[in-house]
């Protein structure tokens, strides 16, 4: 009987169940299970080589493709600890990365578009002749060693190494920026990250003749796990490098005939555009699931309208648990504007400030218990005692997500925002993800961002970016639906209509952006000296 304790459990299951099945497709690549394997145990082999060990840290700052996902499943079976970052992470942050995760391999590519596999050594401190180029300004100490190659030979050497890893040990450091900007390293084990994939792929209901297609950057944490899914169930997934062409996404979809697509509302919106300019609608997508940003109705429908017979499945969760809740497709119009209900193997709780259980619809801070809870923040003691507290027993951990809502009677999670997502206005606290989910409402919205600026009289100016279905709408038809429908202390102090809206590199809404873009609005405004 196949019992997995590890990630890479099922890889080695799955290639020696189908070797030749494809397993990974990209572009024009096509790997099938036992290329995945062979490839990644020579990676490995190289990588021990070149002295890296079990429990040392490889950051891979590549776009989504074929080194990328060898280069995990290498690391995996070795038992180094990996953090993704996307191709396009500034330099100062890179850094910080680094340093932060005491890393010994950088994999990236160079100015010449070749991927490079770099290492660490205190020798090598004045030796910065690859990334002085490619990374202006990052520390010292490391040094190319040797493009990324891979193999098909493998030897009997590199599974006796693989053996060496143990469920509890660290496999991903994820790093994730907080309230603050600072990134913080979410430490998970194998367990974790084996708990979460079986938990998604049971309610999902993944199986072998599934086919992903996903665009997701493999450093978002939602995207690294539709690398994972696809090999616990034998099926494939088809690994697209970004979502830069949506026609040509559109194309390899039909093409490959996939049956799951993973995304977040930002990418749907764009899709939706497409699709109806084309008229592609996509009838062999049997899935669609989402996080990132909660499902509105008239996403819902889009949805719907572009993939007819694909089931919608609404999700949340945060890095440092992946996921918290689904919502059942059959619930979704049963449950309006909720995220739903717990996760297999996961308990979820809305706790006063006192830590107490609250009662069925009364907001609270969202707690959560279970195997996919993480070990804390990777260097960062005080940080992780700030969300990590004592739990039902001596030896577990309960994290406070800083996340807000309330459950109802049928114990269904409703999100209603974040901790730092409520600022103090007027004397009055007034929550952004109020503003935009009621906003959002209005028929004729097809996408809105809310952010809050310091204001020396009012504490904050609350700033609203919005993309609409016409451009009859005008911001004082907005602002007299505002009135109506929010408090006086929720009005928008300024809108900003815009075609769309900048997206950071997981899809989500680039916040810095639209700082700049209301910034510049100010100064262009001001009167000429």
């Amino acid at each position: 009987m196949f019992v997995p304790c590890l990630l890479t459990d099922f890889l080695l299951h799955h290639a020696a169940r189908y070797p030749d099945k494809i397993a990974l497709i990209h572009q024009q690549h096509r790997l099938t299970y036992q290329d995945v394997l062979r490839g990644s145990l020579n990676l490995m082999n190289h990588l021990y080589h070149q002295g890296l060990r079990s429990g040392d840290r490889m950051v891979i700052c590549l776009e989504n493709g074929i080194e990328a996902a060898l280069l995990f499943w290498a690391a995996l079976q070795a038992g180094v600890i990996v953090s993704l970052l996307h191709p396009t992470t500034a330099t100062h942050r890179l850094d910080f990365v680094l340093q932060d995760s005491g890393a010994r391999c950088l994999c990236l590519r160079d100015m010449h578009g070749v991927v490079q596999c770099c290492f660490y050594t205190e020798a090598n401190a004045n030796n910065v002749s690859l990334l002085e180029t490619r990374c202006p300004g990052l520390s010292g100490g490391w040094s190319m060693h040797y493009p990324f190659i891979y193999f098909h030979e493998t030897n009997a050497d590199a599974v006796l190494r693989r053996k060496a890893v143990l469920d509890m040990d660290l496999a991903a450091i994820i790093y994730t920026s907080g309230s603050t900007g600072v990134p913080r390293g979410v430490m998970l084990t194998q367990r974790n990250m084996l708990a979460a994939a079986t938990a998604i792929v049971s309610y999902l209901g993944l199986h072998a003749e599934d086919r992903i297609i996903s665009a997701l950057p493999l450093a978002f944490d939602y995207g690294l796990y539709q690398l994972i899914l696809p090999f616990f169930v034998g099926a494939t997934i088809i690994l697209e490098k970004d979502f830069v062409w949506p026609y040509q996404f559109l194309q390899c979809m039909r093409r490959e005939q996939a049956s799951v697509l993973p995304g977040v509302p930002t990418l749907f919106a764009i899709l939706a555009n497409h699709i109806y300019q084309t008229g592609m609608v996509q009838e062999c997508i049997r899935m669609v699931t989402n996080t990132g940003a909660a499902l509105l109705p008239q996403h819902i429908k889009t949805l719907r309208a572009l993939f007819p017979n694909a089931e919608i499945f609404s999700m949340y969760g945060l890095t440092e648990c992946k996921r918290c809740t689904y919502l059942p497709p059959h619930d979704i119009d049963r449950k309006p504007g909720s995220v739903g209900i717990a996760i297999p193997n996961i308990e979820i709780a809305v706790i006063d400030e006192e830590s107490r259980p609250l009662p069925a619809g009364k907001k609270g801070q969202l707690v959560v218990r279970g195997a996919t809870v993480m070990q804390g923040y990777w260097n960062n003691p005080i940080a992780t005692a700030a969300v990590l507290r004592s739990g039902k027993w001596p030896h577990e951990k309960i994290l406070y997500t800083g996340d807000y809502g309330y459950l109802d009677e049928e114990g269904y999670f409703y999100f209603c925002g974040r901790q730092d997502e409520t600022i103090k206005r007027m004397g009055e606290k007034v929550s952004l993800s109020q503003i935009a989910t009621t906003i959002a409402s209005f028929a004729y919205v097809n996408d809105i961002a809310v952010i809050d600026v310091p204001d020396a009289v009012r504490g904050s100016h609350v700033v609203v970016f919005i993309v609409t279905k016409s451009m009859q709408i005008t911001e004082k038809i907005l602002l007299k639906q505002c009135h109506a429908t929010l408090p006086r202390t929720h009005w928008p102090d300024a809108i900003y209509f815009l075609s769309c809206l900048p997206q950071t590199a997981n899809g989500k809404h680039d916040k810095v952006a639209l700082q700049k873009i209301h910034e510049q609005a100010i100064v262009a405004m001001a009167p000429s000296p």
